[in-house]
């Protein structure tokens, strides 16, 4: 297991729009860590978006697509995705505002 900090956990934002509808219900979606645990997805929310408060995280692992390139075969790269759903009283995450 790596030793994560909270600035490691968060990768990007995923913007889909799947991803915009659930913002009304205060859910955002990021690709994280595939290190990462829930409790420091939440950690990591919290401390990098001021009076935001995670009321739970749903995560998501992605294995690599096999890509062929001529005769050679290879895989890209596995990823983890978090929904992190806020609680009704949080602040809404100011990096999404504008889209």
């Amino acid at each position: 297991m790596a030793d994560l900090k909270y600035y490691d956990v968060i990768l990007q934002p995923v913007v889909t729009e799947k991803s915009m509808n659930d913002m009304a219900d205060k859910k955002y979606t990021f690709l994280v860590h595939t290190d990462a645990t829930k409790s420091q997805i939440k950690e990591a929310v919290e401390k990098m978006f001021e009076g935001t408060k995670v009321a739970k995280v749903n995560t998501m692992n992605y294995n690599g697509k096999t890509k062929r390139r001529g005769m050679v075969y290879g895989k890209t790269a596995k990823t983890k995705k978090a929904i992190v759903q806020l609680t009704a009283e949080s602040k809404d995450i100011e990096l999404f505002e504008g889209l």
